[in-house]
């Protein structure tokens, strides 16, 4: 019976973190499926399925994330996540995407891994892993049999290693290396050859080389060299490689001049550039049996025009057939094939205009109907030549926004915001309506009686311009209140309610844009500033990203010096400063709380200010920072005369064969209601609560030893520590920490609590809570001292420092939780929740708080007292992830690099963004809900029910009164 309590009791407690409501979906959260920047040659329209017209877009973007798109919706198909690195978010190097005619697989290169995916349903056909890394992949048309294989070209240390893979199997047929010290670039082919193209010479002085190898058995051919040395500058000079007989070209660009070499011939064709063009684009058709054309697309500040031309193989001759007028922006083309057909979709920033190969007079155009300006970078088109000479066209084009869009016939069918991929630091910012009237309110106190009266009355009379439609709004208000729905912005824009679940998430990405989201709107992008550019191969690195509310304003500090300050409301720049020579590196920042508000304190190396003068004061505070080496150190910023300067205070250094893995603090905001808990006797056992604390997780490659140390930040002191063996340290390792306890997560051997000695290998999770004193009503040597001194601690005569009490105790987990993070809320009563990414699920999950308390009872019961006290179940060493904990349901969350957690004004709700690849924002209610009334609760019966008794006493109120008024003369008679 009393297991069947404990039971009983653990299904409570996973519901009590129930993730959300199957009615909720969609209305509590919001998810921004995302794949990345769609990149140029890695993305097009194709048929997954034989025998069907049906086509899906699919895209290899900057991010490597490999996907397929509903043309219809807009709606990914299916994602995967080509690199295994799940804690780097900086970006993965370039890719490679082929998909082969009439076959229902797509293929992809990146790193050393070759894989082939169902071009339907995303399944992985076969995979295949090398050393080195992937330069190219290419599609083998035409083969001994009909089946078709697979080229990858690889650079591994210098050699040049192509090989052929079967296309059903993913195996080796056969390998062609070359050791030199070449640049393998990509790989062509036609009915008779492969050609290899790379660049020899040494940097800065390259030129261009093509080796020719034979399809069936990978021998070397023929080998040739084309122009001199000093043709090529570096690899991002070769603009185009055609993949296949329909486009046997390679080009390049040097200087004012675009050159062209026919595949399988040793001459060049030079194509003069006007000194005015900026950006020189080739659209070549992809299908073997489409007509040999290439366009050369010129864009300048003046505008951009283009050129056809027409490759006559048998003759190895290039000859321009026409010119396309020059107009008005950069403008961008694309081309779509239909057998030999070849069409080219011109794109400028208000029309579509499709053109055949073969003539300057288009075949169809359509005016974009709305919403602005279009500003394409790239795009990718599908044309479809119906009966009776007509053409429809769908187009899907990658904006200077970073948007990517899809234009059907002049309509835009849908918009994804593919910039919100690669999200590196995200914070929460309050709608600041609430807070302007707050600020009157404080003007108005603080002024003298007789102005403040004018004031408010003269607010009051501004205030009537509302009151229609307050009034109108009424009615629906009620509506919704009874249906169970939140009541609507009257406005329908951005509005904060009473509960404070609608707020902005502002959020920066690794390419320097930022972003505004309205989480009451289900995550509507309500602006959109390109405000740190980065650089090709670059990435922005967010040290510091902090909100203050009094002014809405969002202040960031970049790694490099890079400082922004937005306005949350309207995406407004108040100040942004790029990276410069003169600008001081940032290693770390720090959030100052000021008399009137916070700000955002940079430190640079070894803890020196990056400021020379202060964004407000500092009142004997004490900061912890990464030292030189594998080391923490507290610090001291004081003034010295009109600068200031980093005074050491103590510092922690690794041991030998150490390093610092994971650091973690107290969140910014982490209310503590209580300074005890009550346990299941109805004794108290106090908290160790001391604000001035970190956790610091070292690891020893060498040994496999995890250590994690809890640190006092004013004094520097080892106030607990903690070691674990058998870590795997090429696998991720977070903790975090709130109120009186902290958690890591790591996978390593946990030993059995038996008498075998035996352990095993796992993911785990390690909680520990802070005490007082070991032993229950006992505050240890400090008592109940009002005041306390880290540089000067209470020490017991007998028992030494004042140290904390560590109740720990560890789990093993089914799969591995990384990102660590604590939920928040507004006074601290609701009980915290663990919320952590699970990778191998794509899954966001919040353990309760009670799952992992180190007091669970091991090898035995718990009591009816801590049942009812407590709420603790019997200790077990596995926990498996309940679907209940999982926040985000069926959605798969991509790539998260971290939470953003932030308390609403009820107390049992705290809201959460997880961002990264994707971006997801919930509620977490790790207590339940209850302060407010659920969706579940049917107002409508409540509302009924009081009006029928309502109802029911007006009516009988008259015959009651009537019936004792009768009793009354029936006395007298």
């Amino acid at each position: 019976m009393r297991r069947q309590f404990q039971s009983a009791l653990l299904l409570g407690l996973s519901a009590l973190a129930a993730a959300i409501f199957k009615d909720e979906v969609g209305h509590i959260d919001f998810h921004h499926s995302l794949v990345g920047l769609p990149q140029r040659e890695a993305t097009f329209y194709h048929r997954p399925k034989l025998g069907t017209k049906a086509s899906l877009l699919y895209t290899l973007s900057d991010l490597g994330v490999v996907g397929a798109v509903n043309p219809a919706s807009g709606e990914a198909v299916w994602r995967h996540r080509l690199s295994d690195d799940d804690d780097d978010f900086s970006g993965s190097p370039a890719g490679h995407l082929r998909a082969p005619a009439d076959e229902e697989w797509v293929v992809t290169a990146q790193g050393p891994r070759v894989q082939a995916w169902n071009g339907l349903t995303g399944r992985s056909v076969w995979s295949a892993e090398f050393s080195g890394e992937a330069r190219d992949v290419e599609v083998v048309e035409v083969t001994e049999t009909s089946r078709k294989d697979v080229l990858a070209l690889f650079d591994e240390d210098g050699t040049t290693v192509l090989r052929r893979l079967h296309g059903g199997q993913g195996t080796v047929m056969w390998e062609f290396r070359e050791t030199t010290k070449d640049v393998p670039l990509q790989v062509s082919t036609d009915i008779a050859n492969i050609y290899i193209v790379s660049l020899h010479g040494s940097p800065s002085s390259y030129s261009v080389k093509t080796t020719s190898v034979d399809p069936s058995n990978g021998k070397r051919v023929d080998q040739w060299t084309v122009g001199t040395k000093g043709d090529v500058a570096s690899p991002e000079d070769v603009m185009f490689v055609g993949g296949n007989s329909a486009a046997p070209i390679i080009a390049w660009r040097s200087k004012d001049k675009l050159s062209i070499q026919i595949l399988g011939t040793k001459t060049k064709h030079d194509i003069a550039l006007a000194s005015d063009v900026e950006f020189v684009d080739i659209q070549a058709p992809y299908l073997k049996e489409s007509q040999a054309r290439f366009l050369v697309h010129m864009a300048s500040n003046s505008g951009n025009r283009a050129e056809v031309y027409r490759v006559d193989i048998k003759n190895a001759q290039i000859k321009k057939t026409h010119e396309l007028p020059q107009l008005p922006g950069r403008g961008s083309f694309s081309t779509s094939c239909e057998a030999a057909n070849v069409y080219f979709t011109r794109i400028t920033d208000d029309e579509i205009q499709v053109l055949p190969s073969d003539s300057h007079e288009g075949v169809a155009r359509w005016k974009i109907q709305s919403g602005g300006a279009v500003k394409p970078i790239h795009s990718v088109s599908e044309v479809i030549h119906k009966s009776g000479g007509e053409y429809a066209v769908r187009t899907a084009i990658l904006t200077e926004d970073h948007d990517w869009i899809q234009i059907r016939n002049g309509e835009r069918d849908w918009v994804r915001h593919e910039g919100l991929s690669g999200s590196v630091a995200a914070v929460w910012a309050e709608i600041p309506e609430q807070e302007n009237l707050a600020k009157v309110l404080a003007a108005e106190v603080d002024a003298n009686p007789i102005s403040a009266y004018i004031n408010r009355v003269l607010r009051h009379i501004d205030d009537l311009q509302y009151l229609p439609g307050y009034l109108a709004s009424i009615p629906g208000n009620i509506l919704a209140s009874i249906a169970g729905d939140e009541p609507a912005s009257t406005t329908g824009g951005l509005y904060a309610d009473v509960f404070g679940f609608n707020k902005i998430v502002v959020l920066a990405t690794r390419r320097g844009r930022f972003y505004g989201l309205d989480t009451g709107n289900k995550g509507a992008v309500l602006w959109t500033k390109n405000v740190l550019p980065q650089a090709a191969g670059e990435s922005l690195k967010v040290k510091g990203f902090a909100v203050t509310d009094e002014t809405g304003v969002v202040a960031m500090r970049g790694a490099r010096g890079e400082s922004v300050l937005i306005r949350a409301i309207d995406g407004h720049i108040d100040e942004a400063k790029t990276a410069g020579s003169t600008t001081p590196v940032i290693s770390s920042t720090a959030i100052v709380e000021g008399e009137t508000s916070a700000w955002l304190l940079a430190l640079g190396p070894d803890g020196h200010p990056a400021d020379e003068t202060l964004g407000g004061q500092l009142a004997d505070q004490t900061f912890i920072v990464r030292g030189e080496g594998e080391s923490v150190k507290g610090i001291k910023i004081v003034a010295d005369g009109k600068k200031t300067k980093k005074q050491d205070i103590w510092e922690v250094k690794a041991a030998a064969g150490q390093r610092i893995v994971d650091v973690a603090t107290l969140p910014t905001h982490d209310p503590v209601a209580s300074i005890g808990r009550v346990l299941g006797d109805r004794q108290v056992q106090y908290k160790y609560l001391n604000p001035n604390t970190a956790v610091v997780a070292l690891i020893d490659d060498k040994t496999s030893v995890l250590s994690v140390k809890l640190i006092d930040t004013i004094s520097g002191q080892v106030l607990a520590a903690e070691s674990h063996d058998g870590v795997d340290a090429t696998k991720s390792i977070s903790c975090t920490m709130s109120e009186n306890w902290f958690a890591c997560a790591f996978f390593g051997r946990y030993r059995l609590d038996d008498d075998s000695g035996r352990s095993i290998q796992g993911y785990q999770v390690v909680v520990s809570d802070l005490y007082e004193s070991e032993a229950p009503n006992d505050r240890g040597p400090l008592g109940d001292d009002a005041r306390f001194s880290a540089l000067a601690p209470v020490e017991d005569p007998v028992a030494g420092p004042a140290l904390p009490f560590l109740a720990s105790q560890s789990w093993v987990v089914s799969q591995p939780l990384t990102r660590l993070a604590v939920t928040q809320t507004r006074q601290g009563i609701a009980s915290r929740g663990l919320v952590a990414y699970l990778p191998e699920s794509r899954a966001v999950v919040a353990l309760p708080r009670v799952l992992l308390d180190p007091r669970r009872p091991v090898g035995r019961d718990p009591t009816a007292n801590e049942i009812e006290a407590e709420g603790l179940p019997r200790y077990a060493p596995a926990i498996e992830i309940d679907a209940r904990n999982v926040l985000s349901h069926d959605w798969e969350v991509l790539g998260v690099a971290g939470f953003a957690a932030a308390p609403a004004v009820v107390e049992s709700t705290s809201l959460l963004v997880a961002y990264g690849i994707d971006v997801y924002a919930t509620r977490v209610v790790p207590s339940g809900l209850f302060d407010i009334l659920g969706k579940g609760f049917n107002k409508l019966t409540l509302v009924s029910t009081v009006l029928a008794l309502t109802a029911g006493v007006l009516f009988l109120a008259p015959m009651v009164r009537r019936n004792q008024i009768n009793r009354r003369w029936e006395a007298f008679i």
